[in-house]
C-alpha cells in the first residue's frame, strides 16, 4: 500500500514568499504554509481491508517546534480524539509558527473495536519503540516511532481512565526535567503528577530520544466528558502558546489555573475494596480528603452489614471506579499525595468554577 495524502495549498502568490523547507512524513512533502492529511499504511485485515495510521500535518511558514499531539494510543480512550478535532478547527492555525503533527487515533484497531488493545491483545503503550518484524502491536509502535515521533521536538499524549474508571484532569510527567516541567505547568490544570516513565511507553521512548512529552489524563474510556475535553483543548493551546507556536493571549483567558496554585503530587495510591459488595456515598473526583476521611461504604446485598472505606493519608482523589458492584481487592479510589491541601482546594475551585460557566464555543 502506498502512502496517501491530501494537501490544502496556499495561493501561488503567497507560495512565492515561502522560504521554509517542506516537512516530510511518510514520503509526503508538506510545503510551508500548507496542511496535509497523511495516511501511513499499517496492514491489511483478513478481508484485505487496508488499515492506516492517519496524521494531520500543519506546517507553518515561520520556523518553530514540531509538536506532536496524539490520542487513542489506547483505542477506547476517545476524549483526546475530540480534543484534536476541535484543535484542527481552531482559527489561527494558518499563521502557525513551527509544525503541528496531530494523530487523533494512534491505535486504529482498538478504536474501531472499542477496545483498549490491538487484535493480538497487547498494550500499545507498553510496546514502544516496537519492531518492524514483531507482533502487530510492535509493528504499529515501530511505524509510529520511525515515521512520526522521530520527526517531532515536543509531544502531548492524550489519555483517559480505563473502562468504568474516571480520572480528574491531570498532567503526568517527569517533573525533574525542566523543559517537561514547563510544558506541564503551561497546560494549566490544577494537579501535576510527577510520574516515572514506564518501559515501552510512548513517553518513555520519547524521553530516550530527548523529546519532552507530557501525558494528559482526564475522563473515562468510551465516554465523552465535556469538562475534560474543554480543559484538554485549552491545555494543548496553552502549551502551543508556551512554545511560541501561537501568539500569547492579551487577557490570558485560556490559562485559567495559575502556576502559583498548581500542585505537584509525587505519588498516588489506589485504595482497594476490603470486601465484595455494593458501593455507595462515594467522594467526588477532585475532592481533597484527610487521613481517616470516609471515601465510601461497601454494603452486603442481603443484610445490614457494611464496611466504611477511609483514606490512609491526606490527598486529592484523582481517579475512581464508576461501578457500584465490586469484588474484594478492586481499585476504587486513586489518591494523590499532596503537601498543601489549601492550594489544591483553591486550584480545583478555580478550575471547576471556570469550566462550569463556559460554553462549547471555540476561541
Amino acid at each position: 500500500m502506498a502512502t496517501k495524502s491530501t494537501t490544502a495549498a496556499t495561493s501561488p502568490k503567497k507560495a512565492k514568499r515561502v522560504k521554509r523547507a517542506p516537512f516530510e512524513i511518510g514520503g509526503v512533502r508538506v510545503a510551508a504554509g500548507t496542511s496535509a492529511v497523511v495516511e501511513l499504511p499499517i496492514s491489511l485485515l483478513f478481508d484485505h481491508t487496508p488499515m492506516t495510521l492517519a496524521a494531520r500535518v500543519v506546517h507553518g511558514r515561520k520556523p518553530g517546534p514540531v509538536l506532536l499531539v496524539a490520542a487513542a494510543v489506547h483505542g477506547d480512550e476517545i476524549n483526546g480524539v475530540e480534543i484534536i478535532r476541535r484543535l484542527m478547527r481552531r482559527r489561527g492555525l494558518s499563521s502557525l509558527a513551527g509544525t503541528l503533527v496531530a494523530v487523533p487515533v494512534v491505535n486504529t484497531f482498538g478504536f474501531i473495536n472499542q477496545s483498549r488493545y490491538l487484535p493480538d491483545r497487547r498494550d500499545l503503550n507498553r510496546s514502544f519503540p516496537g519492531s518492524a518484524t514483531g507482533s502487530l502491536t510492535s509493528q504499529l509502535a515501530h511505524l509510529f516511532t520511525a515515521e512520526i515521533l522521530r520527526k517531532c521536538t515536543h509531544g502531548i499524549d492524550l489519555h483517559t481512565g480505563a473502562i468504568h474508571r474516571s480520572n480528574f484532569p491531570q498532567i503526568r510527567a517527569n517533573m525533574v526535567d525542566p523543559e517537561v516541567r514547563a510544558m506541564a505547568h503551561a497546560f494549566g490544570v490544577p494537579l501535576l503528577l510527577n510520574a516515572k516513565v514506564r518501559d515501552g511507553s510512548l513517553r518513555g521512548t520519547a524521553a530516550g530520544m530527548n523529546v519532552p512529552v507530557i501525558v494528559y489524563e482526564a475522563g473515562e474510556a468510551l465516554r465523552y466528558d465535556a469538562m475534560s475535553i474543554r480543559a484538554g483543548y485549552r491545555g494543548v493551546v496553552n502549551v502551543m502558546r508556551h512554545l511560541g507556536m501561537l501568539p500569547q493571549e492579551k487577557k490570558r483567558h485560556e490559562n485559567i489555573v495559575p502556576r502559583a496554585v498548581q500542585t505537584i503530587a509525587q505519588s498516588s495510591t489506589w485504595v482497594r475494596a476490603p470486601v465484595g459488595g455494593l458501593v455507595r456515598e462515594t467522594v467526588r473526583l477532585g475532592s481533597h480528603v484527610g487521613e481517616g476521611d470516609r471515601l465510601g461504604i461497601v454494603s452486603y446485598p442481603l443484610g445490614a452489614d457494611e464496611v466504611a472505606m477511609t483514606a490512609e493519608f491526606a490527598g486529592i482523589v484523582i481517579g475512581k471506579s464508576n461501578l457500584p458492584i465490586v469484588n474484594q481487592g478492586d481499585g476504587l479510589f486513586n489518591i494523590a499525595r499532596v503537601a498543601d491541601a489549601e492550594a489544591v482546594l483553591d486550584a480545583v475551585d478555580i478550575f471547576r468554577d471556570d469550566r462550569e460557566v463556559r460554553d462549547h464555543r471555540l476561541t
